[in-house]
């Protein structure tokens, strides 16, 4: 199984182009779409976005993510391999997210250009080198006929924005994505709520965003009123900040990048 994640979008034949090269490789390759929405040239977005996906796939299968805007450069492109796992992505930090979840079982560089179509283009390796190497990962390739192995430490890392507990005790994140529903999706997750304040009550939590103070947590969207906002444990884990039939990034106007803070209320 081949997974795909480009910031491509869907209007132009980049897509369609990269999945026929991989099937003339290897007719018999099954090819998901995560996505090809990522905002153009976010990195960032993609890592978290393959982060929350790939774990959902047997092991065995090959995540292919193409947002690269080094493009023809000097930057290099690897294949991770991770609990059955092969990720194969431009060395730009898109899976910094991938090497601090697991144990990574190896890291190589893609060099031997046998795989790749001929001519390379500078600026399309999505067809020239991705999809070509995918399929034939996807036919058995061993990942060392690709090139040298690499140390984790040798491979780029993004400074990604992480939640803290500030000076206050309250928790600080960021809006890292909005989905389709206009659902403003942070980079905190239940686990960091419970080691920060210990053992809390969904409800004895407030959230904050653009002034606006939300009480507890609810289970699902219909526990606030129709157009109220509302936030949640959403099903990548993070938590997400919504409105009950509408948009929450409309509602608040905010977008990626805005402060979130949860503060524990004391109710003793």
């Amino acid at each position: 199984m081949i997974t795909l994640i480009t910031d491509f979008g869907t209007s132009d034949p980049y897509v369609g182009i990269m999945k026929g090269v991989i099937l003339s490789v290897d007719p018999s390759a099954a090819i998901i779409d995560i996505t090809h929405e990522i905002e153009p040239q976010d990195v960032s977005g993609a890592a978290y976005c393959i982060y929350s996906a790939y774990r959902y796939f047997s092991p065995g299968s090959i995540h292919v993510v193409v947002v690269d805007p080094g493009v023809g450069s000097h930057r290099s492109i690897i294949v991770l391999s991770m609990a059955g796992h092969y990720f194969l992505a431009p060395d730009n930090g898109v899976l910094s997210l991938i090497l601090k979840c697991g144990k990574v079982d190896s890291i190589t560089k893609v060099e031997n250009d046998v795989y790749f179509l001929k001519p390379v283009s500078n600026t399309f390796h999505g067809r020239d080198i991705f999809a070509p190497v995918a399929g034939h990962l996807s036919k058995g390739l061993p990942v060392d006929r690709l090139g040298p192995e690499i140390k984790t430490d040798q491979t780029a890392l993004l400074d990604l924005p992480m939640p803290y507990q500030s000076q206050n005790g309250e928790i600080v994140g960021t809006v890292i994505g909005v989905d389709h529903f206009g659902n403003l999706i942070t980079n905190i997750d239940y686990q960091f709520i419970q080691k920060t304040f210990g053992f809390v009550i969904e409800r004895d939590l407030k959230i904050s965003i653009a002034g606006h103070q939300i009480a507890g947590l609810s289970a699902c969207y219909r526990d606030a009123g129709l157009q109220s906002l509302l936030a949640v444990i959403g099903s990548m884990g993070f938590i997400e900040i919504s409105v009950n039939c509408g948009s929450a990034s409309e509602f608040c106007g905010e977008s990626k990048g805005s402060i979130v803070t949860i503060t524990a209320v004391d109710r003793q």
